[in-house]
């Protein structure tokens, strides 16, 4: 799979507020949580110019946190590592951080799996609060280099 990454117009933006995901995984729905700074997030597009997913990447004191997603109908189907690793790659290209770090919920064994096989750690956990979902558990992940 070719990707083509820039930023993310206002257009792709609104594209993923309308995206559904199955459950659980509709704990990631666009329209959740508003996009705050749509400066940090990147469109990702295949070689025919249709819309896959965005990164999203938001520099902290030493590392660079890493934020994904893919298009609802594209997820479960073994692309996601390609994906990871691309994002991945971009990331060393245009930021060139010291360290990459990652949150994921942790009931998203599915993801968990992917970014452990491209090379993240389980560095610690957190708990976040949502008005419709709760308390929910995340893992902080960094890549092994």
């Amino acid at each position: 799979m070719n990707l083509v990454i820039r930023q993310a117009s206002l257009e792709t933006l609104a594209a993923m507020a309308i995206w559904r995901y199955d459950p659980p995984y509709d704990f990631y729905d666009g329209d959740e949580e508003p996009v705050k700074n749509p400066e940090r997030f990147f469109e990702v597009r295949d070689e025919q110019g249709v819309l896959v997913g965005f990164y999203y990447f938001e520099q902290r004191a030493d590392a660079l946190e890493y934020g994904l997603g893919m298009r609802p109908d594209l997820t479960g189907r073994g692309l996601g590592l390609e994906f990871v690793r691309a994002g991945l790659e971009f990331a060393r290209r245009r930021f060139a951080p010291e360290r990459i770090v990652l949150n994921v919920a942790a009931f998203n064994d599915r993801a968990r799996i992917v970014y452990e096989r491209a090379g993240f750690r389980l560095t610690g956990k957190h708990v976040r609060t949502f008005s419709r979902w709760g308390d929910v558990e995340f893992l902080e992940m960094e890549e092994e280099r």
